[in-house]
């Protein structure tokens, strides 16, 4: 069986030889055959783009017997000599379509190109990501290990272990942020809000101190990655804590707004430098390079907690709060709303 393009260029030819041929029979009439094989060029021509040589010898062919045909006409007094300039006329508007429809070609076959190639770079990158980490692994467990089997509890050991510690979250941040492109990222489920933020509220309020708050809720569900949305609000109550003093507040809430659930995280810390706040989502950036190498951070955390937010068809964002501190929002679409709640408080400012 002949490729489907195959049998579109064979009906075309078909048509254009039964045009040519009511041309010869009503010559005062020609000029409607005459469009129509034109016409009915271009428009195949829009389906499937030819190569140059043989694209400029049917249009050679189609210019010449459309021409001979109308040009005998003109004299036998059939059709007047101003039919003959719309053989050019026609050419031009089928040459204008071939230039658009191969540099569209081109830009596709570039696109193709380039996809291919952030395919085959981000398969290599998790790749190496993935053997990294378990080099790194090893080593890091057989220390911890051997630190752990150490009489005593000097303040050297606490520190090195708590640095092994973060080498580990430093691996783990890194394999997420090579997988988030990844379709099969994501395990959604419906996920209870109010339920949830409780859950990661408690978790965190017993074992860190800091003043902390828990603000409105809404009540309903979000389809979402729960695990993967758990380890977002982590890094975020993660970078909060990091920039908070003790008697400094923490507030963790969620509101319904447009059909999305945002889920916030407001401290009164140092806040952000405006000049910062631009780049803080970017891997390996830092609003404060003193004093995020001084609290160990390595500029991971807001990046993977940005990579979840748009896996799910979201987004994060951060603002300065008032009167100081700063407030990071975690939006997600698909939420569903049990009931009215105070967390509505979000649609009405």
């Amino acid at each position: 069986m002949l490729p489907r393009y195959r049998l579109l260029d064979g009906a075309w030819g078909l048509f254009a030889v039964a045009n040519l041929g009511a041309m010869l029979l009503w010559p005062s009439w020609e000029t409607i055959p005459f469009h129509f094989i034109w016409v009915s060029l271009t428009l195949l021509y829009g389906f499937r783009v030819w190569p140059l040589s043989p694209t400029l010898g049917v249009l050679g062919a189609v210019c010449f017997v459309t021409g001979d045909f109308i040009l005998e006409d003109i004299h036998s007094g059939a059709q007047v000599a101003g039919e003959l300039t719309e053989v050019p006329l026609m050419s031009a508007m089928f040459l204008a379509m071939v230039w658009h429809a191969r540099r569209r070609q081109v830009a596709t076959r570039h696109a193709e190109a380039l996809a291919e190639s952030r395919a085959s770079l981000l398969a290599r990158q998790e790749s190496f990501l993935h053997d990294v980490s378990h080099e790194l692994r090893t080593p890091v467990t057989i220390a911890r290990g051997h630190l752990e089997l150490l009489d005593g509890r000097s303040p050297e050991l606490a520190v090195a272990l708590d640095e092994l510690g973060r080498i580990d979250r430093i691996i783990d941040r890194l394999l997420l942020l090579a997988k988030a492109e990844r379709p099969d990222f994501l395990a959604a489920s419906e996920v209870d809000v109010e339920r949830f933020v409780e859950d990661v509220f408690v978790r965190w309020s017993d074992v860190t101190p800091r003043v902390w708050r828990l603000g409105p809720l809404a009540c309903g569900t979000v389809w979402a990655d729960e695990e993967a949305l758990r380890i977002a609000l982590d890094a975020l109550l993660e970078n909060a804590v990091k920039y908070t003093e003790p008697d400094e507040t923490i507030e963790l809430r969620a509101a319904r707004r447009a059909g999305d659930i945002v889920i916030e995280v407001a401290d009164g810390g140092c806040g952000i430098p405006n000049e910062a706040m631009g780049r803080i989502f970017e891997r390996f950036a830092r609003a404060d390079d003193a004093r995020t190498r001084e609290l160990g951070g390595a500029g991971l955390g807001l990046a993977m907690v940005d990579a979840i937010a748009c896996a799910h068809g979201g987004l994060c964002s951060a603002r300065a709060a008032r009167p100081r501190g700063t407030v990071f929002a975690l939006r997600l679409p698909n939420f569903v709303s049990t009931r009215r709640s105070v967390a509505d408080w979000a649609v009405a400012r």
